[in-house]
């Protein structure tokens, strides 16, 4: 990541980031509901596609849908249930940031990435 507090460099970093570091921007809250079920104690985790989301901020504010695209160039997800019709009436998703949904369902049909969930990570102990 970039080391830099100003503002400037902030934007031109994320702009010019490769995809494998864009990753990274796009994860999202988890529900405490998912992370007691599954037992995971991160509190975000990536957004996938056929991942379960609510949106919290903007229109559609509550709805919730599962994630039909994830774009990466784009810093932006598509959900199934937020559409918008065009004037001919043919309806296609509408972008919205990862920042302004938490994710109430995991897709874990990857088992890699269901793997990769299920790790925990060590519990630091205090020193007495």
């Amino acid at each position: 990541m970039i080391e830099s507090a100003k503002p400037r460099k902030q934007r031109e970093f994320r702009y010019n980031a490769p995809l494998h570091t864009r990753q990274h921007f796009l994860h999202a809250h988890l529900s405490k509901e998912a992370r007691q079920k599954l037992g995971i104690k991160a509190r975000s985790v990536q957004v996938s596609k056929g991942d379960t989301v609510k949106v919290m901020v903007g229109k559609k504010k509550g709805s919730t849908g599962k994630v039909t695209a994830v774009s990466l160039r784009k810093n932006v997800i598509y959900i199934d249930s937020y559409m918008k019709k065009n004037a001919k009436g043919k309806e296609f998703g509408m972008p919205i940031n990862v920042s302004n949904v938490y994710i109430t369902d995991l897709n874990l049909a990857d088992k890699v990435r269901a793997a990769k969930l299920r790790q925990q990570p060590q519990a630091v102990q205090e020193k007495k």
